[in-house]
Parts: structure tokens; sequence; C-alpha cells
């Protein structure tokens, strides 16, 4: 059993630390510490904070190594892509030699990384490096006029 012992002057933050809480995660720690140290059990803990003691038992774990600052660490879950690694690599050769399409983009990202993803894969790591690609369109019709003339008047002299 995890015997669990909070300093008098922790009991003030605990106490207002319990509504003051950046995450609501973080918050409930604090307020399972709060009932533990107002005497409830374990299981009246667990069922008032809808957790497992798996749970409460982590928390005060956390407790005790680091205390209340330990109990406001919160690490997210971020999965990071395997062109990560490459990014340097793929961003300086996209700038040199800009792809014209996706399927570029992601044939040139295989063959320089050994990686093969998909288009939208490839689409939103472009995307997150602020690359962009931009439609191709025609010349219009007015610009090409003004050389026409000057080329009929070249063309039509004697």
């Amino acid at each position: 059993m995890i015997q669990l012992e909070i300093k008098e002057e922790d009991r003030v933050s605990l106490q207002q630390g319990r509504y003051n809480q950046l995450y609501p995660r973080v918050m409930q720690k604090y307020n399972a510490l709060w009932l533990k140290h107002k005497g409830f059990s374990n299981s009246q803990i667990c069922e008032v904070e809808g957790i497992c003691s798996n749970t409460l038992l982590t928390f005060f774990k956390q407790c005790g190594e680091g205390g209340l600052e330990r109990l406001q660490e919160i690490k997210f879950f971020r999965p990071q892509s395997e062109m990560e690694a490459y990014s340097g690599k793929i961003e300086q050769y996209f700038e040199e030699n800009p792809p014209a399409s996706i399927r570029e983009a992601v044939s040139k990202i295989e063959e320089l990384t050994g990686i093969k993803r998909s288009e939208t894969q490839v689409r939103k790591f472009s995307k997150d490096r602020k690359f962009r690609f931009l439609r191709v369109g025609t010349v219009p019709a007015k610009a090409l006029t003004e050389e026409k003339n000057g080329q009929r008047e070249f063309w039509s002299r004697p």
C-alpha cells in the first residue's frame, strides 16, 4: 500500500489547484489527492472520479516521485512521420527542383529517402512546410494580339 504524505504548504496549493488548472486531467489528479487527504478510501475515490484503481495508484506514485509539480506534467502522444528525419533534405531538394505535381513529389520523396507515402500524406507534409502547388494556366489571348499585329506589319512589307 502506498503511503501518501502531503506537506502543510502543499495542502493549500492542492486545495486551490483542484479548480485552477489548465487541463481537466490535472484537476482530476489534484481532486483525487485531496479526497485521499480527507480520508476517503481508494474505492470511493475511484467511484467519485470515474477512474480505475490502477490510474489512482499512478496518481499517487507521481505525487510521491515529484510532488505536485509532477502531477502537472501531461505528455500527449504525438506521433511523428518517418519523413521528419529527412525533412531538411526534402525541403532543400524541392526548393531547388520544385515538383510539378503531387505524384512527382511522391516519387521524388521515395527516390530521396526510400520511404513510400501516399499522395495525401505527401500533400499534408508539404503543406506543413508551407510548400504549395500552383496551377499552371495558359497565356491570355490579348497578350498575343500585340505580337501578332507587329508580325503582320513586318511580313506585310514589300
